[in-house]
């Protein structure tokens, strides 16, 4: 009896492991001009309250530095932050895009 229970679980944990791999995130590949990319980034950033504190190529991809405001609180500005907008071909790619700011850009690239 203990041995059918403890091949029931085993084989329950299989069935299940896939499937938290299954999720659907946002797209995050855009076919567009990697200027107009870090043009809207920058603009997205900006809108929601963000500081962009640099920008940088590093060989074929480019990093954005930012940081939240101090929103009038005066607590000061919130910790530095990068994400990466990758050129692979005709595409852009962005890493490491918290998904609001994601939702946004995605918004404004389609327009």
């Amino acid at each position: 009896m203990k041995r059918e229970t403890m091949l029931v679980v085993g084989l329950a944990l299989l069935a299940v492991a896939p499937l938290g791999a299954q999720g659907r995130g946002h797209k995050k590949e855009f076919a567009v001009a990697p200027d107009r990319a870090i043009s809207v980034t920058r603009e997205v950033l900006v809108r929601q309250g963000y500081e962009v504190v640099r920008i940088e190529t590093v060989g074929n991809d480019q990093v954005i530095y930012y940081r939240r405001g101090n929103r009038g609180r005066g607590r000061g500005k919130g910790p530095l932050v990068k994400m990466i907008v990758r050129r692979v071909e005709n595409r852009v790619i962005f890493v490491d895009t918290p998904d609001a700011i994601l939702v946004d850009i995605n918004i404004r690239l389609k327009l």
